[in-house]
């Protein structure tokens, strides 16, 4: 399966994220800061990005990260949708209410690594 990163700094939610991503048979891990998310990066299919919280912070932290490559899934607090729009404005190829990554994770993930 894929290698992902999962860029989120809520460790409960996050740690749920993983747990359906790792029992869907993808290689993830989960980072919380954008030292980790440089470290990590390197060799990932996928990145998974919070936008709940500090959206402008990350949306920078994941556009100046090198990213070649990799495919980007950002999700967001469904009451902001100017969060979704500045994420697709930055070139995330996925941007998803953060209730559908709760709900189908490992299924939002794999329309990004299909074909």
């Amino acid at each position: 399966m894929a290698r992902i990163v999962a860029f989120i700094p809520d460790l409960l939610f996050g740690s749920n994220v993983l747990g359906s991503l790792r029992a869907a048979g993808h290689d993830a891990v989960l980072v919380s800061d954008a030292d980790a998310l440089r470290s990590e990066l390197p060799g990932a299919q996928v990145l998974v990005v919070d936008l709940t919280a500090d959206a402008g912070a990350r949306i920078a932290q994941v556009t100046a990260a090198e990213r070649s490559g990799v495919k980007t899934l950002a999700f967001y607090a469904h009451v902001e949708q100017d969060v979704r729009a500045r994420a697709e404005q930055a070139g995330f190829d996925l941007v998803v209410p953060r209730s559908r990554m709760a709900r189908e994770g490992p299924a939002v993930v794999s329309l990004l690594t299909a074909g």
